[in-house]
């Protein structure tokens, strides 16, 4: 168990550095929010979920997959309590603001998705 979050979280941290990096190199424009807490709320989110359905998972390995469902729901709503004045008190986001958002998103979900189903199908 502690073997796999260790991957897991290792994982996440090459996937951050890497897409953070390339992500701030690539943009141009201003965003009226921190790109790196975007990332980092992600990566942590990610992290978090992950050894929460490990646990999980060890006790009610029936249950994981609600568990799983159940803490993406708690995660979008975190980011929104998290991001509401400086993402969404605008009217309307410029290109590289909605890109700047949904890459980070997509990106550590399927990171994670992987790593749940992966768990998962090894239980």
């Amino acid at each position: 168990m502690t073997k796999r979050i260790l991957y897991f979280v290792l994982a996440i941290a090459a996937l951050f550095a890497l897409a953070f990096s390339l992500h701030s190199y690539l943009t141009t424009s201003e965003l009226s929010f921190s790109l790196l807490k975007v990332y980092s709320f992600h990566a942590i989110a990610s992290v978090l979920v992950y050894v929460a359905i490990e646990l999980l998972a060890t006790t009610l390995p029936n249950q994981a997959g609600y568990g799983y469902l159940m803490m993406m729901f708690f995660k979008i709503g975190i980011f929104v309590l998290m991001f509401q004045e400086s993402v969404f008190s605008k009217e309307s986001l410029s290109q590289p603001e909605r890109i700047g958002l949904v890459v980070p998103l997509f990106l550590f979900l399927m990171a994670e998705a992987i790593g749940v189903g992966k768990l998962l199908n090894s239980k």
